[in-house]
């Protein structure tokens, strides 16, 4: 009856009647499955579980506590996702959340810029910043209608992600609004810490490099490449104290360093050169890996993670005991050690060794140093990279403890992009120099040259911008620029004089800068 009407007019009274009148009659009465008792209770019931991948919440993913950090905030757009308040560091109910599979269709909308509604905040306020990039877990069947249109996104977006695409959605925190920041090379780690502590200085920024030198006396300045510049601030904190071990390094316990709150700002350099365009660290073991991953508690080290030597052969002795009067004198000897570290135990079988080696394995590289390993996870959820981190694993693990791969001819040559008409003749020579480099025929090497036109000795995780290119021109020798990732080829009549040239001038360009920074050790 209530929608019994003409199918031209779309009139309801007149052609009732008049059907009525033609003995057309259709009886008033509601349709019978609005007579079902509570047919539509579930949409009357808010959706109340939070999704997060690591909910903080002690009483559980279902708890809800209406005006404390534990109430339940749902997701702006389809609402049948949710959050606990604390768990993505919203600081109250009226700051907008989005859940995952929202969030990555307002980002490939394109119009990302006017559909985010988050404030974004300086790194005094990184808490907030979590909130950003938030990952949800795996969620629960949902009661909503809209349950079976989130489920065909959701197959179609794969979790396992690049770690460019990654990056690049990080990135969209970045503002154009420049940020300038003033460099020294001579002492690259305190001019970047002390630009860094800037107050005006806000992560969310695009940085801007400006290159001094405090010997000039005329006081000028020139603009740097910020991928040089935050490749060579990664190469000073991967050698820094605040780090020891060789190739896989683990957090030291440096007191004048925690003192001075360095292993946060660490941190959130780490954060900001990831989210900005710099380079892999290639530096971590996976045991700091894993516990900024997935958590100390759920990281067990090895014995290459200890470098006391004493304390490693103590491992040792304990490991290789074949009885237990060797054990308990390996016990009794270093009674007071253990007791001091808290791992000293009656030990009743010899399978007891592996408890006792495990307890002293964790005290020695996690236990001992947990101050400056929360101070660095601090820094670390600048622009929400730790969350990234702990949302993929698998992922941020590639360019957190494997360097990257060498580069070959191809790699270069599919690297950069040609301007158009360039001699035809200098590519060719160019094509063949880097095959003479790859197969050592040259003094120079894939990287110097990536690094003579770059500033960097690897592609960055998240590409280079703007993209490296080639051009050709009338000179002598071979011209790298930093700032566009341009790199001037010279033109010669032979191929000889054409490598010739760029051996001589990669190389001492190189050795110069290498000569002028080694003057320099950092923190």
């Amino acid at each position: 009856m209530f929608f019994f009407r003409c199918t031209i007019c779309n009139n309801s009274d007149v052609f009732q009647k008049e059907m009525l009148r033609m003995g057309i009659h259709i009886p008033e009465k509601d349709a019978s499955w609005e007579l079902e008792e509570n047919a539509y209770q579930e949409l009357l019931q808010h959706y109340e579980h939070c999704d997060v991948r690591r909910c903080r919440c002690k009483e559980g993913r279902d708890y809800n506590a209406p005006d404390s950090k534990w109430e339940i905030k749902r997701c702006q757009c389809c609402g049948s996702s949710g959050t606990h308040l604390a768990c993505s560091s919203l600081r109250s109910w009226e700051q907008n959340w989005e859940c995952l599979e929202c969030r990555t269709i307002i980002y490939n909308s394109g119009d990302f810029q006017k559909a985010k509604k988050h404030t974004l905040v300086s790194a005094n306020n990184v808490g907030i910043t979590d909130c950003l990039l938030e990952e949800s877990s795996p969620k629960l069947p949902r009661q909503s209608p809209g349950s079976q249109r989130k489920d065909v996104l959701r197959q179609g977006n794969k979790y396992r992600k690049d770690i460019s695409t990654i990056l690049t959605e990080l990135a969209f925190q970045i503002k154009k609004k420049p940020r300038r920041i003033c460099i020294n090379k001579d002492d690259i780690w305190n001019s970047a810490l002390e630009g860094f502590r800037n107050q005006k200085f806000n992560p969310v920024y695009t940085i801007e490099v400006t290159y001094i030198n405090e010997n000039d006396h005329f006081g000028r300045d020139y603009p740097g490449s910020k991928q040089e510049f935050l490749s060579l601030l990664m190469l000073h904190l991967e050698n820094s104290p605040l780090f020891e071990g060789s190739l896989s390094k683990n957090l030291s316990l440096n007191s004048q360093a925690l003192k001075e709150n360095l292993y946060f700002e660490a941190g959130k350099m780490v954060a900001i050169s990831l989210v900005h365009g710099g380079p892999s660290l290639g530096f971590f073991s996976k045991t700091l890996f894993n516990c900024l991953a997935y958590g100390p508690e759920n990281t067990q080290p090895i014995l290459e993670d200890v470098l006391d030597f004493e304390v490693a052969q103590i491992i040792i002795r304990i490991n290789t005991a074949t009885n237990m009067s060797d054990l308990n004198s390996i016990i009794n000897e270093y009674c007071n050690y253990f007791e001091l570290i808290g791992c000293l135990r009656i030990v009743t079988s010899l399978s007891d060794k592996y408890v006792l080696v495990k307890d002293i394995l964790f005290y020695q590289v996690i236990k001992r140093v947990q101050a400056p390993f929360e101070s660095f996870k601090q820094g670390l959820k600048t622009l929400g990279v730790l969350e990234k981190i702990q949302t993929y694993p698998e992922v941020f693990c590639d360019i957190f403890c494997h360097k990257p791969e060498n580069l070959s001819a191809k790699i270069l040559s599919d690297l950069f992009t040609v301007h158009t008409l360039s001699d035809v003749q200098a590519l060719n020579f160019w094509n063949s120099y880097l095959k003479a480099v790859e197969d050592g025929k040259s003094t120079t090497t894939m990287e110097d040259i990536l690094n003579f036109a770059t500033g960097c000795n690897s592609i960055p995780p998240a590409g280079f911008k703007p993209t490296p290119s080639i051009e050709c021109l009338h000179m002598d020798f071979p011209v790298g620029n930093k700032c566009s990732n341009c790199l001037t080829l010279p033109i010669t009549t032979t191929y000889k004089e054409f490598q010739e040239n760029m051996d001589f001038a990669i190389g001492n360009t190189l050795r110069l800068e290498k000569e002028k920074s080694s003057h320099y050790i950092g923190p």
